[in-house]
């Protein structure tokens, strides 16, 4: 979203401001304009005054709105429309809304529909844990399942290969369209998994169970989606079954257990601190195995996680030095930022571990007794390839007898010398020891601490149920099939009942659900909100579910992407006007209340801003980590026009061709039974009200809303019928259509053309979201003239979209609201516009200024004289009418500096500093050296070496004669194209922004003013159209002004840095410790409910041992190629 403060509920004292060249030419501008300024004030205006007469410009823009007015009134019928709802006002009612009944009822629906989620899964659990209690381990066990990679894949002979028999696939609409079996579910193996490995096939043969439950669940709960069961062993069983595709390197790298729901239903939250030994004895594939080992460890934390990564040799050293001393929330933006700390560290001295060790209990017991971090599990994971010093005292003093804080060492290299000495420290602090020896060994290895960790959840039975952030849906993130909605997930995990393996507290795995955002917020009704309206959602941690101002993807070439943050933005990043976080602070608590404030709503990409007060009703949704808000906007959005009609009478206008409702809005649910998939929402309307479908459920109040609407807007019809006829070819006025929309969502539209001379086809259609009713809001043209004065038009410039746009405007649409008032309480209930051609409106306004006082007829004055100057504004400052065609559409700051400088010193206009906390900036160049681009023979030596051996590895990955190792060698290309893809930087990366929006203040209908630009001066005169947001602009152009610099409506990035001023000069200078702040501050969060940290039945010595060895020489090599890959 946007908002006026760089850093929402930061405590630094940063001033956002540019890099010092562009500061030094900031001042000079600045200084500039002063002298203007004063030199304007200080000259008395001379010729100028008479050069453009005030009553002229007042008769061009009386004439101009005049024609405007009576033009549109014409083609839109407004004034029709107007009548049809006074006439109606006898029987209508005004209702007032209660917000907080109307957040507890949305809160109380997402309940009951989340809770037949968790019943889904709760069954599955059951049916997994008695199948594997009435499993007998076979390690000879031979079984054939649908692989969803090799399902339907034939060999050269045409025979199904090996576990790819056929599997009918067929397009399900609730599923995104994506072929599926609902039938039965399929198996998928990450690349590095061998799919007849004894343990997977046991596994899958076990939880060939749940194909009977995942049908029965979709049956009784025909809005669930995916269903699955994620194994620790590696395997994935989807529901409905699917075929998967691997990735352009023939890879399929998506691993269930490194997902979030997987590892939140398996552990508890946790702090982590991460020891990595930095020796001089780490250098070259040590290294880089022990690099890929944090990664790894990095990507099984989550929001509810605390960690930090210390590095040693003869001193310890945080890799990070503004979090010295503490843990930070393991979010997305702060695992990133420890990953590329960790690729630049260097190795060099002697490890001395104990130093390390000391500092990581310190944090660890300073957290704990503070009420910091997690408040759960704590552990320290030490990375190294020998420990040689006397460590025995430092757990004695911080660790002994009680054990509180698990240790699990990770011995790097080939070498065993120290694996005794690391899997003592292990085995008696609780932890896990394991040897690493090459890339390919960290997944599946790193992956044991988590087993440890859910032990005694495991042992005491605890199925605990977890819902996870927004997401989107990974596990179909291949090639062909992608979905981009944002999801949650309800996941428990699955244990082992067989007594025998009791004190070893054995996972089998974690099942889950997935439930779109989408689906959950058609519980909270558009309708009931009004114009301005929205509901939205946050979790625990603070973070956004949904909301209609997160943007979660962006645009790179003709791709969307997700944003790299897109799951982490902050409520106080959207609701930024929160300065104390008095809304956050109430929803994260999970309280019930309302709060409210003034706000500034950008609209149109930013350009424009409303200025509204907004009441906030929050509440929790009980048992998930979730909390509602729904926000009405003062006045009209707190009321509710209630109209009755007959169902006959109703009925015959519904019919009508022109009639549209909102394909977002839920008039009726069409998505459970799939007879009724194929239903529109207003054809299900008409079937529930003839009653030939009984079995379909509608929502009473809004159909009968849309009833009453489809009433008293049916004259429309007739009249823009009866319009359209009236016009020959000759006397064409240029108007395209006339529409209207009315706050049930119904939308009415006729053509006055043909459609194939429509400039602008895609208004009014689903490819214009900002031109049509939406889950997240009313239409733009709606929206604006609810704001708007009585009886007064708002304009808006369109542009052409894709590969035909010119980069100039095509149409101009103009709408003005219907409000109607009982008992003295007004609401608003529809909107009405027309849109017309450019050049129909630039030429109504040439020739209205053609008009003047000159009793004799003749003007002495036009604006198509070459000595004036003449521009039609919007209220935001963007040019309509200028009599250079490419200035259309550009902001008058841009074309003409001087006079938009005087506006706003003037207070005509006023500046509004906006802000965008989720928007995506160009990386800054890095090159130190205007020479450092230019490639040397060296470097160009290099880069061609790189290739090679890069191209001689993946070959060699490929070769029969992996055939040895089974899947050693996929499992091996996974992590190289995994570690070298982690090199390539995204073009564009997350940042804060700032810009301007210009707002025009309504105190001010005309002005008039002489601006002395050097030797001369130049008059302008400004003077409002009636009935619209739109101003004339009449300015000599014969005086230059070109030393006002222009400004500009343009988005720079915030840098946090400190200004400070010496002398006459200026210099800008990182604040540091600013930063620092910023990154070091934690704001409230509410910790989830439960935590299993440790239990008395655990069976410590299960502590791991030696790891297996046994791998090729091309195995050992692949690390030191992709090290060499390293730029």
């Amino acid at each position: 979203m946007f908002g006026l403060l760089p850093n929402p509920g930061s405590t630094g004292t940063g001033v956002p401001c540019h890099k010092w060249p562009w500061a030094r030419a900031c001042l000079r501008k600045t200084v500039v304009i002063l002298w203007l300024l004063l030199s304007s004030t200080s000259l008395a205006p001379t010729w100028g005054q008479t050069k453009i007469p005030l009553e002229t410009v007042k008769l061009w823009a009386d004439t101009f709105g005049r024609d405007l007015y009576n033009t549109i009134t014409k083609y839109s019928g407004s004034l029709l429309l107007q009548k049809k709802y006074k006439d109606v006002e006898p029987s209508l009612k005004i209702k007032e809304v209660d917000g907080l009944e109307l957040v507890k009822k949305f809160s109380e629906d997402m309940e009951n529909m989340l809770r037949r989620k968790v019943e889904a899964i709760k069954s599955l659990v059951e049916a997994a844990e008695e199948a594997d209690l009435n499993h007998e381990f076979n390690a000879s066990l031979v079984f054939d399942y649908y692989n969803s990679v090799l399902i339907n894949e034939k060999d050269e002979k045409g025979n199904f290969v090996e576990l790819g028999a056929e599997f009918i696939l067929e397009s399900n609409a609730h599923f995104s369209n994506l072929r599926v079996n609902t039938s039965v579910s399929s198996v998928q193996l990450p690349t590095n998994v061998y799919n007849k490995d004894p343990d997977i096939l046991n596994g899958v043969y076990m939880s060939e169970a749940l194909n009977p439950v995942f049908v029965e669940n979709f049956q009784r709960d025909p809005t669930l989606t995916w269903q699955y069961f994620g194994s620790s062993t590696g395997f994935f069983r989807i529901y409905p079954g699917i075929k998967w595709t691997s990735d352009e390197n023939g890879v399929i790298a998506f691993d269930c257990r490194n997902s979030g729901w997987y590892i939140q239903a398996a552990t508890s939250p946790k702090d982590i601190v991460i020891l990595v030994d930095m020796s001089g004895s780490m250098k070259g594939l040590r290294m880089a195995i022990a690099k890929h080992t944090i990664t790894t460890i990095l990507d099984t934390l989550g929001e509810n996680d605390f960690v930090n990564i210390i590095a040693y040799n003869d001193y310890v050293h945080y890799i990070e030095p503004c979090f010295k001393g503490i843990l930070v929330q393991a979010d997305r933006d702060n695992r990133e930022h420890f990953k590329q700390l960790v690729d630049e560290l260097v190795v060099k001295g002697v490890g001395v571990v104990d130093q390390a060790l000391n500092e990581a209990f310190q944090i660890l017991k300073q957290f704990q007794e503070a009420g910091r971090g997690s408040l759960c599990n704590q552990a320290i994971m030490l990375i190294t390839d020998g420990a040689v010093e006397d460590y025995e005292p430092v757990f004695e003093k911080y660790n002994w007898p009680d054990r509180k804080v698990r240790v699990f060492t990770y011995l790097i290299g080939r070498e065993v010398t120290f694996a005794d000495r690391l899997k003592w420290i292990a085995c008696n602090n609780k932890g896990y020891y394991t040897q690493i020896s090459t890339l390919a060994d960290a997944q599946e290895n790193v992956m044991e601490y988590l087993h440890v960790l859910s032990r005694p959840m495991v042992i005491n039975h605890d199925h605990d149920i977890i819902w996870t952030e927004a997401y989107m849906d990974s596990k179909l993130f291949t090639s062909k099939t992608q979905s981009l909605m944002l999801l949650t997930t309800v996941a428990m995990p699955v244990f082992s009942k067989k007594n025998e393996t009791r004190s070893h507290g054995i996972l089998l795995g974690v099942v889950g659900s997935d439930v779109t955002l989408r689906e959950l917020m058609k519980l909270a009704p558009r309708y009931k909100l009004g114009v301005h309206g929205y509901a939205f959602l946050n979790t625990n941690n603070g973070y956004i579910l949904s909301h209609p101002d997160l943007r979660p993807l962006y645009r790179e070439g003709k791709k969307l992407k997700p944003k790299p943050n897109y799951n982490s933005v902050d409520l106080s990043e959207v609701e930024w006007e929160d300065h104390a976080e008095v809304l956050r602070t109430a929803m994260i608590n999970g309280e019930t209340g309302s709060f409210s404030m003034d706000v500034k709503v950008p609209l149109d990409k930013g350009r424009r801003v409303l200025f509204l007060t907004n009441d906030y009703f929050f509440t929790d949704i009980s048992d998930t980590p979730f909390s509602l808000g729904v926000v009405l906007s003062r006045g009209y959005g707190e009321r509710i026009l209630l109209g009755n009609t007959s169902v006959e009478e109703g009925l015959h206008d519904l019919l009508h061709p022109d009639l549209t409702l909102a394909s977002d809005w839920i008039y009726c649910i069409t998505d459970i039974d799939p007879e009724h998939r194929k239903l529109s929402q207003l054809e299900a309307v008409i079937r529930f009200l003839t009653g030939e479908d009984p079995d379909l459920e509608c929502d009473e109040e809004l159909v009968r809303e849309v009833l009453f609407d489809a009433v008293v807007t049916a004259p429309m019809e007739a009249y823009w019928t009866a319009l359209a006829l009236n016009i020959s070819e000759e006397s064409e006025q240029g108007v395209d259509l006339a529409f209207l929309g009315t706050r049930a969502g119904l939308l009415r539209s006729s053509l006055f053309v043909g459609s194939e001379k429509v400039f602008d086809r895609k208004f009014l259609t689903p490819e214009d979201e900002a031109s049509i009713f939406t889950m997240d809001h009313f239409p733009l043209w709606y929206r604006q003239a609810s704001e708007q004065p009585p009886g007064s038009f708002v304009f808006n410039l369109r542009w052409a979209d894709g590969a035909e746009s010119t980069g100039e405007p095509v149409s101009v649409t103009v709408s003005t609201a219907v409000a109607v008032t009982v008992e003295e309480k007004t609401a608003i209930a529809a909107a009405v516009g027309i849109q017309m051609k450019v050049e129909f409106l630039q030429r109504q306004f040439w020739e209205a200024t053609q008009q003047c006082s000159a009793e004799d007829g003749q003007c002495p004055q036009s604006c198509e004289d070459s000595d004036l100057d003449c521009f039609v504004i919007d209220n935001n400052g963007f040019i309509l009418i200028s009599e250079r065609s490419q200035e259309t559409g550009r902001f008058l700051g841009e074309v003409d500096g001087a006079l938009m400088t005087q506006l706003l010193s003037m207070g005509v206009f006023s500046q509004v500093t906006m802000y965008d906390y989720q928007a995506m900036c160009k990386p800054l160049d890095h090159h130190h050296s205007s020479a450092q681009p230019l490639v040397s023979p060296i470097s160009a030596f290099l880069t061609v070496t790189r290739w090679l051996v890069k191209e001689l590895l993946l070959f060699l990955l490929e070769w029969s004669a992996w055939s040895s190792w089974p899947n050693r060698g996929a499992d091996a290309k996974a992590v190289f194209h995994h570690s070298h893809k982690h090199k390539k930087q995204d073009l564009l990366h997350p940042c804060d922004t700032e810009y301007p929006v210009f707002v025009h203040r309504t105190a001010t209908q005309e002005t008039n003013g002489v601006i002395a630009c050097g030797a001369c001066q130049k008059m302008f005169v400004m003077q409002q159209i009636l009935s619209s947001n739109l101003f004339l602009l009449v300015t000599d152009p014969t005086c230059d002004c070109s030393a006002f610099p222009p400004v500009l409506q343009e988005a720079t990035e915030v840098k946090y840095i400190l200004t400070v001023f010496r002398r006459l000069t200026m210099s800008s200078v990182h604040n540091a410790s600013v930063k620092c702040d910023r990154m070091r501050s934690q704001k409230p969060r509410r910790r989830p409910d439960s935590c299993h940290a440790f239990h008395p039945e655990e069976n410590a010595q299960d502590c791991g041992g030696a790891s297996d060895t046994s791998a090729s020489l091309l195995l050992l090599l692949l690390p030191l190629g992709a090290c060499m890959l390293l730029p």
